[in-house]
């Protein structure tokens, strides 16, 4: 029976996978494969923030064509980010193979499978090597299996179907968490304890199988539910069990957006809903357990977003998302209900999709809670983030396009709060502050 089980869990990790030859965000095979130069599809030449074309060839199931030639029909990319963290001041332990501060560090090299199967199927599956954590794994993945258009009266309807490993990472708006803003972010710097579900519990370790429909290019519906694969399977993908734990049963998801478009402009508002019941961790590498209880998480997000992309000469963005998390800790907690809730915005001006400015906020709150990790059981912080991008190549007329993409970027985060604390948050009398962050980064596509 045991057997039998791993049988079937490689199958559904197989369809999930290698299926389907697709790819990436923003790659150069999907240029491509549409005979589209990269500013068509995303905000800033190349990275993940999507312009109305790019979404509308996101729920089209990437399946878009209209390039030529062999390399329209090789669907393969790459990408390597390579950055240098300063903090403030020194961490009080130092990362695996770093010193306590002023680490350059190569990020990660991801290899993108990417493309369309034929009018009715596409997606994208990357798989990354990280320099810091020295790991390979099946990074995201979006598998569009079945996509088509029907005609209703005077409308057009739009239904498909999904398998992802990251709840958003199918989402079309970048207000959502997988391909939200900051885009780019040390992985050698403090971060906050305290993060929603939604957030990061299930990067990469979870299935999700969903439908949706898109109506008129305005209204978009998906529904849906995500599952964790087994120990085995995830440690054959190179990904463990999220910090939360493993998914009980299914866990039910759900996204309702609506979107206008005036005059080179675009705005959306929408929500979405997970709620998931977990065996925590163990402790083990890929075990959990629910001998103690489980924990449910029910998150209710509001996001929204706005664009104005005019001729390209100056675009302007605005983007934002609020989730409340109930908390049900019957296992790491006292059993008792809590509530978390953070608040993300951040807005953007390019010149000519070459020089880019972001300012960002971040701020987390809600109940006292031992589980969180913290010193004084508060999951309060508060940050923001200063980015300036400049992107050399990357543009229709830049060399090489679409094979040579790259963004050089600076990038600040500033700490007024942090695990609950304005000062001497930890104890041992470490400030916010301290964890003030300088990155500098390379971001190559080819």
């Amino acid at each position: 029976m045991a057997r039998n089980c791993k049988i079937f869990e490689i199958a559904v990790a197989a369809v999930t996978i290698g299926a389907l030859p697709t790819a990436a965000e923003a790659v150069p095979s999907f240029s491509e494969q549409t005979g589209q130069p990269c500013i068509t599809c995303h905000v800033g030449a190349f990275g993940p923030q999507l312009t109305p074309f790019g979404r509308a060839f996101k729920i089209g199931g990437y399946t878009m064509s209209g390039g030529d030639g062999w390399a329209s029909k090789m669907p393969l990319s790459a990408m390597v980010t390579t950055s240098f963290t300063n903090t403030r001041q020194e961490q009080a332990t130092a990362p695996h193979h770093y010193d306590t501060n002023n680490n350059p560090s190569l990020d990660q090299i991801s290899i993108f499978v990417a493309g369309r199967l034929g009018d009715y199927s596409g997606g994208f599956v990357q798989l990354t090597y990280s320099g810091v954590s020295n790991v390979s794994h099946v990074d995201n993945a979006d598998l569009r299996p079945f996509t088509t258009s029907v005609a209703l009266g005077a409308h057009e309807l739009r239904v498909g179907t999904t398998i992802n490993n990251n709840p958003t990472a199918q989402d079309p708006y970048n207000s959502t968490f997988a391909w939200g803003f900051p885009y780019i972010q040390s992985a050698l710097a403090p971060t906050p304890a305290a993060q929603p579900m939604l957030v990061s519990a299930f990067n990469a370790n979870t299935l999700g199988y969903t439908a949706y429909v898109w109506l008129d290019n305005a209204l978009y519906l998906e529904a849906g539910a995500y599952t964790s694969p087994g120990g085995w399977t995830l440690a054959r993908f190179g990904n463990d069990l999220g910090g939360q734990g493993a998914i009980v049963g299914a866990a039910p998801y759900a996204r309702v957006a609506y979107e206008y478009q005036w005059n080179n402009q675009a705005a959306h508002i929408g929500a979405l809903y997970m709620r998931a019941d977990l065996n925590p961790p163990t402790g083990v590498p890929f075990q959990s357990s629910g001998d103690a209880g489980q924990d449910r998480y029910t998150d209710y997000a509001f996001d929204a977003g706005y664009q104005f992309l005019g001729d390209g000469t100056h675009i302007v963005t605005v983007q934002g998302i609020y989730v409340h998390e109930d908390q049900q800790r019957n296992a790491t907690g006292s059993g008792g209900a809590f509530a978390l809730n953070q608040v993300r915005a951040n807005v953007s001006y390019w010149y000519q999709n070459t020089y880019g400015a972001t300012f960002g906020w971040q701020k987390t709150w809600g109940t006292l809670n031992p589980a969180y990790g913290t010193a004084n059981g508060k999951p309060n912080s508060n940050a923001f983030i200063l980015e300036a991008d400049w992107v050399p190549f990357g543009r229709a007329e830049s060399f090489a396009n679409p094979w040579v993409n790259l963004k050089l970027g600076v990038q600040y985060i500033a700490y007024t709060q942090f695990d609950g604390g304005f000062s001497n948050y930890d104890g041992n009398g470490r400030g916010p502050g301290a964890n003030n962050t300088l990155l500098l980064f390379g971001w190559l596509a080819f």
